[in-house]
């Protein structure tokens, strides 16, 4: 309704000037009913006449009429820029406006191939089809009264940021339900401020709530380590909480932790409930350099942009560099996603100003649009050399004859 709003108030001050007083919303929606619709229109035709050749002029003009056409039933045939609007159906002012065309909504892929367009983690998917295929197996033999072992179906994700763990969750929480064994297939993301409460007593039922939402899905507890710090009580009020639902709602609710490899090991380690429920680890490598260009590509082929060869030969580059100086929290896809939109900010910064755009022009990422971007990389430090003893005792030296000469000119100033 604000958008609809808007319209009408644009087409107003197009053809009455932005100094004629701007109706209230209720006299707008009047002009657009009856007898004034058509009122409206014989003065908007009449603009249209006086307009002349002036295309542009004609074209506002036009959509102008076309938009007050649809909005009191007139027939939907576009008023062409140099016509007249069209005749005025027999319903016009009277029957309501025809329903919108409904858009077709594009049929959702299968997450196993959303999956496998993943660039890279090949051990990833190879885990995740075996995991599948025996939920599958599992959910079968149960259909049809068989016995079946039991198999714990929650998750240790590790590994660095940007490797992939939340999208592949997200793809984890359709594939169980696309073979039933998860009744919506929705993955609910939290972390430690997400499950705890300031106040004891509050935590548990901050939880639960987080919990209810992921019930016939995935709950995925990103950095879970941070719910198990010495004497954090809240914390565990939510780790105990977790465990009671994974048990109260084994059928039906899946839990995936993540996190650094490293405290993952130490906190499922920390509590025998967590060991006993969490067996399977998914281990995230870093992505090589081959696979962050190819991101890189896949984005460009996602939003429909193309580099040059200058342009792929710099960005390329640039992701090189990311790579050989990655610190301890280089961010992997995520990295070259910022840099990606990096990229594009000045790409449209660059060719905003101008009014007659080609599509070739629109889609394609120059050299210089990767100008002046700080790389998301910490920048190796070069071996520190061992000082020898004799090198440190001429340091002294120096330094003192430098602190006795410093102290002779100031005496002297002072005479």
């Amino acid at each position: 309704m604000v958008n609809f709003m808007n319209d009408l108030r644009g087409i107003y001050r197009d053809f009455y000037g932005a100094d004629k007083e701007m109706p209230n919303d209720d006299q707008l929606m009047d002009m657009l009913m009856g007898d004034k619709a058509l009122e409206l229109m014989k003065q908007l035709d009449e603009q249209l006449q006086q307009v002349g050749s002036r295309a542009s002029d004609l074209t506002k003009a036009a959509n102008a009429i076309n938009a007050i056409d649809r909005s009191v039933g007139f027939s939907n045939a576009p008023v062409p820029a140099t016509g007249k609007a069209p005749e005025a159906s027999a319903t016009a002012g009277n029957g309501p406006a025809p329903e919108p065309e409904k858009k077709e909504e594009k049929p959702e892929r299968p997450a196993m191939d959303e999956l496998n367009d993943l660039v890279g983690l090949q051990n990833i998917k190879h885990d995740v089809k075996e995991l599948t295929a025996l939920a599958k197996i599992k959910k079968i033999r149960e259909e049809r009264g068989m016995k079946t072992a039991p198999v714990s179906l929650h998750l240790v994700f590790s590994g660095n940021p940007g490797t992939g763990k939340t999208t592949v969750a997200r793809l984890l929480a359709r594939l169980y339900k696309e073979v039933g064994i998860l009744s919506k297939g929705q993955l609910i993301e939290v972390d430690r401020s997400g499950l705890v409460a300031g106040y004891v007593g509050q935590t548990a039922i901050k939880t639960q709530e987080v919990i209810q939402k992921a019930l016939g899905g995935i709950l995925f507890v990103d950095e879970a380590y941070a719910l198990s710090q010495k004497d954090d009580t809240f914390g565990l009020e939510a780790i105990e909480t977790i465990l009671k639902a994974m048990e109260d709602n084994r059928d039906d609710f899946i839990v995936i932790v993540a996190g650094y490899t490293e405290p993952m090991k130490k906190f499922v380690e920390s509590n025998p409930g967590l060991k006993s429920r969490f067996n399977k680890y998914f281990e995230f490598p870093d992505y090589s350099v081959d696979e962050l260009k190819a991101i890189f590509a896949q984005q460009c082929t996602r939003y429909q942009y193309s580099m040059t060869p200058e342009s792929e030969e710099k960005i390329y580059g640039m992701i090189e560099q990311m790579e050989a100086n990655k610190g301890p929290n280089f961010a992997n896809a995520r990295s070259v996603r910022n840099l990606f939109e990096s990229v594009i900010t000045n790409q449209a910064t660059r060719i905003s100003n101008d009014d007659d755009l080609t599509e070739e022009e629109i889609v394609t990422i120059l050299p210089e649009d990767a100008d002046d971007i700080a790389l998301p990389c910490d920048e190796k430090k070069a071996p520190q050399r061992e000082v020898t003893l004799e090198e440190a005792e001429q340091a002294r030296e120096d330094l003192i004859d430098s602190l006795e000469q410093l102290s002779a000119a100031i005496h002297q100033s002072q005479e």
